[in-house]
């Protein structure tokens, strides 16, 4: 296995991680009542949006996503990252927005699965 397909790899595991970090973090602020934003939603936003730049570096000689799914996954997740973010030390969030930031999740990654 060539170095840059493991540095992909560990990009790829290290960006899953911070989906599921965001994705269930929110859950189960959801399902807890309290919605409010957790530290594990912070750093799975935090860790999605980086990790995602460096998945999004062209090192795979020509088999890279098209840059207008890399350009939607992009503003995906910065609307995510700027949801939780500036709304991390309020005591409650507004059902509304945290459902945006779950869908918004969700949409995410449906655009890394299904758009070929």
């Amino acid at each position: 296995m060539a170095a840059v397909e493991a540095l992909r790899l560990v990009l790829l595991y290290v960006h899953l991680i911070g989906f599921a970090l965001l994705l269930g973090g929110s859950i189960a602020q959801y399902v807890s009542g309290t919605i409010r934003i957790n530290p594990a939603m912070l750093w799975g936003a935090v860790i999605q949006l980086l990790s995602g730049l460096g998945l999004a570096a062209p090192l795979r000689d020509g088999d890279e996503p098209s840059p207008a799914k890399l350009l939607t996954k992009l503003l995906i997740a910065l609307a995510i990252f700027t949801m939780v973010f500036f709304s991390r030390k309020r005591d409650a969030v507004n059902r509304g927005h945290f459902l945006g930031i779950i869908v918004l999740t969700l949409a995410n990654a449906a655009v890394a699965v299904f758009w070929r």
